[in-house]
């Protein structure tokens, strides 16, 4: 996981996913999804985003299990390709300090193992960005985060 630097926080269900600023090539409205039959319950389908069909995948179904109100998607690189995440919003970017990241459980260690499996078995360059990303709770809103780093 990279060190102290800048992350870009959404809302995914009651939690916080913390996701490397990095991997993140743009955020924006949802568009519409055309279901792929046979998908797992936490890909939504295929949406159109700037003339490719990218895969979306539902962040508040993987990590809760429920699924999520998508209000934004949020494109990541996966290697060589992109992939839309489905959030329930984009709180923003910020810098968070390393060792407030490290005692932060990762975002596919939420779900469980047969989640974790099904990603990385249906798309390995996915995983690895979703494995370097955390979940937080409420403290972010409370600006605990901000106090820390000063």
């Amino acid at each position: 996981m990279e060190p102290s630097g800048q992350w870009l926080l959404c809302r995914i269900g009651a939690s916080v996913g913390v996701l490397p600023l990095a991997a993140a090539v743009e955020t924006y409205r949802p568009l519409p999804i055309e279901p792929v039959m046979g998908s797992p319950p936490f890909v939504l389908g295929l949406a159109v985003v700037r003339g490719t069909p990218l895969p979306v995948v539902d962040l508040t179904r993987l990590v809760t299990g429920e699924p999520g109100r998508p209000g934004r998607f949020v494109t990541v690189k996966a290697r060589d390709r992109h992939v839309a995440l489905a959030v329930d919003a984009v709180i923003g970017v910020r810098q968070l300090p390393a060792e407030w990241l490290q005692s932060l459980p990762p975002l596919l260690g939420a779900g469980d193992g047969k989640t974790v499996v099904a990603v990385g078995t249906l798309d390995a360059a996915l995983a690895m960005v979703l494995e370097t990303s955390r979940l937080a709770d409420e403290e972010i809103f409370s600006g605990e985060v901000e106090r820390r780093a000063s």
